[in-house]
């Protein structure tokens, strides 16, 4: 007897496991540990909602929300499930060209409504505006459309047709625009200029395919023109790829030199180091960052700081020092997946902890900006050194060589800020449609004009009209940022962003400190000492070095 029940009871097993699907077998094993009965699960609990909730409900959705809510049990604010539609607008972001019109448009009022034209593609070129209402792409009306699907019309093959019926503010018939479509290239560089006495201004707003190449072209235009120095500035870029980072931060260091680490869990690190060699080795070079340098921005802030080859100057950056890998999925959706973390060449990670980046917002001081500012505690950050024995800091984000804030706004100034920020997304619409009007009314426009008390009146009406609860003590309590936020806004409009930086420059304190030290060093290290940041004899072999972490 004892024989045959130890063969009945495997062959009793055998049948269980294949009568319920294998769930005998699996609870031994654990249910975490089968991925198998998971998906089983997930596709038995959908079917008994389909088949017998209460009400109807898309089976799509459903598993639209399983997979979003599994993304979001990373805690993961850089990890994300991006339908094909949203993966299409990524692309064009990063690899920086498109076939298409050449505007930026959004869902304003319920209108697309055009943003901004691109500087020299056909949009700008036909004479389309900002504030200009896109009604019909094609003879089809796209009342009521969200802005994807209207973006989807007017993208296309470069050299096809599109016409669009645009509804112009101050105009009563929809005027007819026939646009033909042509490579749009997204630029990383906006524009460059010459500033007081040699010094040169590139801005970097974005690193995309084409990166490394426009900033070399921006560079060569200035030295043209005999610029002795160069400002970098990242202080609005939010980072983009990373061979475009790792080929600025080339242009600027010696072959063999560490650029960037990548440490991931399941492969071994991979380390970027310079290659080309320097381009512009006797150039002085300060680099502009704060709140919204992140990514790629700080891999390239990181790098010229811990090789002393450019000084920092500005506040904190973002801290965004993680890697996301692209999975490509069924359908054409896109997995973004955080598969690893970013090094600087002492060994710092740029990774800011969630409730660090947060805690800035919540207990910084704003700028005229609109900006959050905040000079942290030094004090418990790990401390390293740069290759010439220079200390920076380490603990998230990069810390600048010279901390400068921009003017900031008093109390009553930030709690009238407090009041536009509660109107939710009527203010910042109310500036832009305000602007537009402006324009109209204003057409022979000097780039020095100033903002009036009938202005400031004829923007409470537009607010009005919105339903904004804006009073004119609450204008005028914050009247300094309206009156910048306006003003902003019409040089944008008018002058594109060469206007725009032409208009605030004058009230830009670290660009102006920027400006100051670099006519007052003769190089790159006497920048350092100007700064309060000597060099301290370089290291062996050019490395910058620290207390590193485990690699």
């Amino acid at each position: 007897m004892p024989k045959r029940k130890t063969a009945v009871v495997p062959a009793l097993i055998v049948v269980l496991a294949v009568a319920s699907g294998g769930w005998f077998l699996q609870r031994d094993v654990g249910l975490g540990a089968n991925v198998y009965f998971q998906t089983r699960l997930l596709e038995e609990v959908i079917s008994r909602i389909d088949r017998h909730f209460v009400d109807e409900i898309e089976v799509d959705d459903l598993y639209d929300a399983a997979i979003q809510g599994a993304v979001r049990q990373l805690e993961d604010r850089n990890s994300a499930f991006l339908e094909a539609s949203d993966w299409e607008d990524v692309r064009i972001r990063t690899q920086g060209e498109y076939g298409g019109v050449g505007l930026e448009v959004n869902d304003r009022d319920g209108h697309i409504t055009i943003v901004a034209p691109i500087p020299g593609t056909p949009g700008a070129r036909a004479g389309l505006r900002p504030g200009d209402r896109i009604v019909e792409v094609d003879s089809t009306s796209v009342a009521g459309w969200k802005t994807d699907q209207a973006v989807d019309l007017l993208r296309g093959e470069p050299g096809t047709a599109v016409r669009m019926g645009i509804q112009r503010p101050g105009v009563e018939r929809v005027l007819s625009f026939d646009v033909t479509r042509a490579v749009i290239q997204f630029p990383s560089v906006p524009f460059a200029t010459m500033l007081r006495g040699g010094v040169g201004y590139v801005p970097l707003r974005i690193f995309n395919g084409t990166t490394t190449s426009e900033v070399r072209a921006a560079i060569d235009s200035l030295s043209a023109q005999g610029m002795t120095s160069l400002i970098l500035d990242l202080r609005f870029n939010r980072g983009g790829l990373l061979d475009e980072g790792v080929g600025l931060t080339d242009l600027f260091l010696d072959p063999g030199m560490d650029i960037v680490e990548i440490r991931g869990r399941s492969t071994a690190p991979e380390r970027y180091t310079a290659r080309a060699g320097q381009e512009y080795p006797d150039l002085p070079v300060v680099v502009l960052v704060g709140h919204g340098s992140a990514s790629a921005a700080e891999i390239v802030a990181g790098a010229l700081q811990d090789h002393d080859r450019a000084l920092l100057v500005g506040s904190g950056t973002f801290g965004k020092g993680s890697v996301q890998s692209l999975f490509p999925l069924s359908g054409g959706n896109v997995l973004k997946l955080t598969t690893a973390r970013w090094y600087t060449p002492s060994g710092r990670s740029i990774q800011k902890a969630l409730a660090d980046q947060m805690a800035r917002v919540e207990n910084g001081v704003i700028t005229i900006f609109g900006d959050f500012a905040e000079r942290p505690d030094l004090a418990d950050k790990p401390q390293f050194r740069s290759a010439g024995g220079r200390l920076v800091h380490g603990g998230g984000g990069i810390v600048p060589d010279l901390w400068v804030l921009q003017d900031t706004l008093t109390t009553t100034e930030r709690q009238a800020y407090r009041k536009y920020e509660s109107v939710g997304n009527d203010f910042a619409p109310a500036v832009q449609n305000w602007a537009v009007r402006y324009l109209q009314e204003h057409p022979g426009l000097e780039p020095g004009f100033g903002i009036t008390d009938a202005d400031r009146a004829n923007f409470l009406t537009a607010l009005a009209a919105r339903g904004a609860d804006i009073t004119l003590d609450d204008l005028l309590r914050g009247r300094r940022y309206v009156d910048f936020l306006l003003g902003r806004e019409i040089a944008l409009q008018a002058w594109d962003d060469a206007g725009l930086f032409m208009r605030t420059a004058g009230t830009d304190a670290q660009l102006q400190r920027a400006v100051d030290l670099l006519l007052a060093a003769r190089d790159q290290t006497e920048l350092f000492r100007l700064a309060g940041t000597p060099l301290g004899g370089p290291r062996p072999g050019g490395r910058a070095t620290g207390n590193e972490s485990p690699r």
